[in-house]
């Protein structure tokens, strides 16, 4: 009788046994994690020329690291500025939206901070958002978790910094390493790394007077820079490139610019004895030559591109602990990386220093993307883009959304190699600032050929150039009654641009 009782009970547990043995295994269901957004680091200098990154084939340096990030990611051969000036490059870069629209169209005008932009939508989605270094848009900055930032256009020895606190405090050393160190700092000492992050960069360097490190005071010693061959342009059939004052060997500053017997006051004992060692003996070597004609010309030239090309040195070199530190920080594989600049410069072209027109030198941008989950390495893209197109792109990139008002596209479609087919096929471009160095007010045009640009405020005037068959825009074909037609279809082409962009000016201008 026990062993019947018992029997039940073995055959349900050999039954059991048996079940489980044959039965496939049910896998626990995985829950897949939510897309993580990814980091955003923009690094923004100040006037870097194409013509002084290696990456677009500078024939004067070498810039390892900014090369990086294109080797590692993408080169883009046309991103042009919609107004080649500091501060209303910047705004353009915040808002998404052009100067007449965003309310800052030169240096002089207070920018409304308060206005929506990129930084305050990525806030909304859980981004911690800063901004580091120069600003230069006089209202202190808004919609980010933490700024420090230069006081206007900042100084490169020991430099002052406006404080979140309302304090300005002075730190010791070089404006460009300073900047990255407070960037760092912030990346490992004060973000909550639960949040994705965007971080902007602003680099002084390398805009005027171009005061090197020491470190890298010595760096070109012994080099003779090719001169452009446009140097000693006569400016023939183009009235508001004969008008300018920012002529390389008319108009830079014997003392403050090229540093004949130039002091800098905020120098610590050890900067000043490297800075009077290197530039002592490079005065009195000029005194006593007493130059004259293209000799004083030429001289002013070498001397402007070794100090220019030693603030670019600097600022690779800090791109790099950047690139550096993300590496270690195992950041880089979700980190959008951006090298830009507000706009290009000239680097003698022309005879000239400085921006502000709209020929290629200073309308043409460096810009660089690196992103691992979105670029393939190597990646070139010849696209026509805009500086108010950054600001869509960081928003699609985090999942946000681009409000209507914002005049740029986003350029995520190009980078996932969708068809470019819809893709503008003209750029558009208005300069204000009737002031420093008297260039002429203008606006215009640029397709992947031509050029057109409109003049005014000093009499009304217009220029075409053949980019094509006149890289160097040395020829102005306006009045050439072979393009006659190109100019009927360039001229409908601005107006629809300017229509399309709300700039009333310009489409009063286009009236007359």
């Amino acid at each position: 009788m026990l062993s019947n009782t018992k029997f039940p009970i073995q055959l349900s547990l050999f039954s059991l046994l048996f079940f489980i043995a044959n039965f496939p295994m049910v896998q626990p269901r995985m829950v897949e994690k939510p897309e993580q957004k990814p980091n955003i680091l923009i690094i923004f200098s100040d006037d870097h020329a194409l013509a002084a990154i290696s990456a677009y084939g500078s024939p004067y340096i070498q810039t390892p690291n900014i090369d990086r990030i294109g080797r590692e990611g993408a080169l883009f051969r046309n991103m042009f500025c919609t107004n080649s000036l500091c501060a209303p490059s910047r705004a353009a870069l915040l808002t998404g939206k052009l100067s007449h629209v965003n309310g800052h169209r030169d240096n002089l005008s207070r920018f409304n901070a308060g206005q929506d932009m990129f930084p305050k939508r990525l806030q909304a989605i859980g981004y911690q958002t800063s901004w580091i270094g120069k600003w230069h848009l006089e209202a202190n900055p808004q919609y980010f978790d933490y700024w420090t930032v230069l006081p206007g256009q900042g100084q490169y020895y020991n430099p002052d910094f406006i404080e979140m606190d309302g304090k300005t405090r002075r730190y010791e050393g070089y404006a460009t390493d300073i900047t990255t160190d407070k960037a760092i700092d912030w990346l490992e000492r004060t973000r909550d790394k639960s949040k994705p992050f965007c971080l902007v960069v602003g680099q002084k360097a390398p805009h005027r007077n171009w005061l090197p490190d020491t470190t890298d005071l010595h760096a070109f010693d012994g080099v003779k820079f090719n001169i452009p061959p446009t140097f000693y342009d006569d400016y023939a059939g183009r009235i508001a490139a004969g008008k300018q004052e920012m002529n390389v060997y008319r108009d830079l500053r014997v003392v403050e610019d090229l540093k004949v017997g130039y002091k800098i006051p905020r120098m610590n004992e050890a900067q000043r004895k490297a800075w009077n060692a290197y530039y002592g003996p490079m005065a009195e070597d000029f005194k006593r030559q007493n130059l004259s004609g293209k000799a004083l010309d030429e001289w002013k030239f070498q001397r402007y591109m070794n100090d220019y090309l030693g603030c670019v040195r600097s600022l690779d070199r800090n791109i790099g602990r950047m690139l550096d530190y993300l590496d270690a920080q195992q950041l880089s594989k979700n980190t959008v990386v951006i090298y830009a600049s507000d706009q290009g410069f000239y680097l003698g072209e022309h005879g000239w220093f400085d921006k502000r027109f709209m020929y290629e030198e200073s309308q043409h941008m460096p810009f660089l993307m690196r992103y691992p989950k979105l670029i393939k390495p190597g990646t070139t893209i010849d696209a026509l883009l805009m500086g108010i197109d950054f600001a869509p792109t960081f928003l699609e990139l985090a999942g946000a959304t681009i409000p209507a008002e914002m005049q740029g596209k986003s350029i995520v479609p190009l980078l996932r190699k969708k068809s470019s087919k819809n893709w503008r096929q003209q750029v558009y471009y208005h300069y204000y600032e009737k002031g420093e160095h008297n260039v002429m007010k203008h606006f215009g045009i640029r397709t992947k050929r031509y050029k057109l640009i409109r003049f005014y405020g000093e009499g009304e005037f217009w220029e075409l150039y053949d980019l094509q068959k006149d890289p160097q825009e040395m020829q102005n074909i306006y009045n050439d009654p072979a393009h006659q037609g190109l100019i009927v279809t360039l001229k409908k082409q601005l107006g629809d641009l300017a229509k399309a962009y709300a700039d009333d000016e310009a489409m009063s201008l286009l009236s007359e």
